[in-house]
């Protein structure tokens, strides 16, 4: 069966995966791990692009 084209672009920069969390490599009292979340910021967190005549440029 055919597969569908999605209708958004996915972001080169991060795949489609926007947000991920990171360990620090430390733990909590409690033993768990530290851990950060970092933010993709070529698609500020969405995992698509607009494609390039939906941006706006100019005034």
């Amino acid at each position: 069966m055919a597969q569908h084209t999605p209708t958004l672009r996915i972001c080169r920069a991060c795949d489609g995966f926007a947000t991920v969390a990171i360990t620090t490599g430390t733990r909590h009292p409690d033993g768990t791990r530290v851990t950060i979340r970092v933010t993709c910021p070529t698609c500020q967190g969405t995992g698509h692009v607009l494609p390039a005549a939906a941006v706006r440029a100019g005034r």
